[in-house]
This record gives structure tokens, C-alpha cells and sequence, in this order.
């Protein structure tokens, strides 16, 4: 494997058992199955007293709280156990916090029927979680969510319903057929010698910078989108692209497409409508706003923009 392909969410190794989604046996009655609720795009998770981190909580199929979920898919299997997520549309807790749905939500909420486990942001605990869990919720918030966003067929506005053990919807009205949607993004290390290119889009942390990033266009090759994404935002030209890895990032349905760029300008013209601030930063000073001690803040832990960052500092592009 190389080291690419061990990005957060990516790399665990699930076995998604694509042909258990039809026929029989269905997954979905296994008695050993396990299922994780999900709640506002939030799975639930606890505690694990051995790592210190958390690890995705999974109910077995007779729990109460299932009775009260709505959309179910199949996740795959882990070491030959069915794993399920199911919605919970109908539940609310007494509270519900200001930043549920904000760039960083550390709220979590408790459900009465369930005991030492407690509905987490993914994103606030993606590196808090192992490979393999991290892969099963990413997965189940990104098809829960298709599903909660696509409960009508795009061809006649009819109401559609899930099938295929969640990875598909048919419209029973015109028999169309609909697949979960994964929108491909470009997310670019422009590199000019010893320094990067990074932003900071409107509505970020106070001095959170990052990678570039935008997303491919129809008809569009990623080299063709990393060019044109980072001349529209920055004025910044590029010649050479070269891919680099890939992350799956539910929220809501994006790839991130990691790609190594050299610039041909260096001449910054930033696009606000697009960008809030661009600037070129050198590896040292990557080092320093990695270790807390400059005025910049890096992409958060996790994200593909830190991932790619990390090996460029490390001389680890591999």
C-alpha cells in the first residue's frame, strides 16, 4: 500500500460485499449484524478506554432505538460481520446546540436508550477513530445523507424509495434508477521552490489557512481543473500537475482529489469572491504553524490538506 492511501478515511481495507446488496441471504437480518445510528449526520460513537479515542458504536439489530430509524444501508463487512447504519429522523434531544452543522461542533448528544455512547461530529473525531471505523461512518454519513437529500426522482419529481440495500433509489413512477452522487474535487499543493501556496476561504477559524481546492467541472480533466481552480482564485499560473492521493469527505459527497502543481507565476491576485486571502508560505514556516508557534493555523488534522502538507514537510510525497 502506499502511504497515500492512508489518509483518513481511506486505506482500512472494507470489504464492501457488493453482492450481498440483492438476493439472499439479506445482511440487514443477519442476527450478528451491527448497526450504528446516525443522527443529523452524526454516528454514534464511545469512549475506548484502551487507545484513548473513540470507536464507532454498533447496536445489535433488536435494540429499541432501531425501531425508531428510517433509511438503512449496508455497509459491508468487517471480519465477515454485516455492518449497517440506519437514520434516526425522528429523534431530537432536549437541546439542541448552536453549532450542530457549524465548521466545528463539539457537541455531542446522548440518546436515553443508549448507554456510554453519544452522537459525534465526524469531523471533530475522524482522528480520534481507527482506520476501519473511520471508513464505516464516512460511508454511512455519505449514503444517509444522498439519501436525505434525494428523496425525489431528479426525472419526474416523483417520491423515490431506497433499494439495493441502500446503494441505489428507484422512482416506481418512471423506473428511473438513481445512485449515490460523489462530486469530484481538486484540492492542489502548488509549489513554487521551497514554498506552498495556501488560502483561506470567508468564515474559517481566525488564521486557518489551506490548500487550494475547487471542484472539476464537466468535461474537465483534474490537470485542466487544478489550473484553472488556482489561476480563478489567486491569478496563480500552472504548468506541471501530478496526482498525489485521494480522500472520501461526506460532507455532504465529495472525493478530494490530491494533486502536486508547479507554479509558473508568483504574482498573487486573489479572487474574493472565491478566497478571502492568498498567500505563498515557505516549508519552515509550515513546520512553525504546525507546531502552534506561527500566526497562520493549518488545515485541521485528518483533512487531506493537512495529510498532503504533513509529507510535503516531511519530504513524504510518496
Amino acid at each position: 500500500m502506499r502511504r497515500a492511501e492512508t489518509v483518513t478515511f481511506g486505506g482500512s481495507g472494507l470489504d464492501r460485499a457488493a453482492h450481498l446488496r440483492t438476493g439472499a441471504p439479506d445482511p440487514a437480518q443477519d442476527p450478528a449484524a451491527l448497526w450504528t445510528p446516525v443522527w443529523r449526520g452524526k454516528p454514534l460513537m464511545a469512549a475506548d478506554a484502551e487507545s484513548g479515542g473513540l470507536t464507532l458504536t454498533g447496536l445489535v439489530g433488536s435494540h429499541p432505538v432501531l425501531c425508531e430509524g428510517g433509511e438503512r444501508v449496508f455497509l459491508g463487512l468487517d471480519g465477515g460481520t454485516p455492518r449497517m447504519a440506519v437514520d434516526l429522523p425522528h429523534w431530537d434531544p432536549d437541546e439542541v446546540p448552536d453549532t450542530l452543522g457549524a465548521f466545528h461542533d463539539p457537541s455531542r448528544q446522548a440518546h436515553p436508550a443508549i448507554s456510554g455512547a453519544a452522537f459525534t461530529e465526524l469531523r471533530s473525531a475522524m482522528t480520534a477513530l481507527s482506520p476501519r471505523d473511520a471508513e464505516l461512518a464516512a460511508t454511512a454519513r455519505g449514503l444517509l445523507e444522498w439519501h436525505r437529500s434525494h428523496g425525489f426522482c431528479a426525472r419526474c419529481g416523483a417520491r423515490s424509495h431506497a433499494a439495493v440495500s441502500g446503494w441505489q433509489r428507484h422512482c416506481p413512477e418512471c423506473g428511473r434508477t438513481h445512485f449515490p452522487r460523489t462530486d469530484p474535487v481538486v484540492i492542489m499543493l502548488v509549489l513554487s521552490g521551497n514554498s506552498v501556496l495556501m488560502g483561506r476561504a470567508p468564515g474559517w477559524p481566525e488564521g486557518m489557512y489551506s490548500l487550494l481546492a475547487g471542484f472539476v467541472e464537466p468535461g474537465e480533466t483534474i490537470e485542466a481543473a487544478v489550473r484553472r481552480e488556482t489561476f480563478e482564485e489567486t491569478g496563480i499560473h500552472v504548468g506541471s500537475v501530478d496526482y498525489l492521493a485521494s480522500q472520501p469527505w461526506p460532507f455532504p459527497a465529495s472525493l478530494m482529489i490530491g494533486c502536486r502543481a508547479e507554479a509558473t507565476s508568483r504574482e498573487i491576485a486573489a479572487d474574493r469572491e472565491e478566497i478571502e486571502h492568498a498567500r505563498w508560505m515557505t516549508r519552515e514556516e509550515v513546520m512553525s504553524a504546525f507546531a502552534g508557534t506561527h500566526e497562520v493555523a493549518p488545515a485541521r488534522p485528518g483533512a487531506i490538506a493537512h495529510f498532503l502538507l504533513s509529507a510535503w514537510v516531511a519530504d513524504r510525497l510518496d
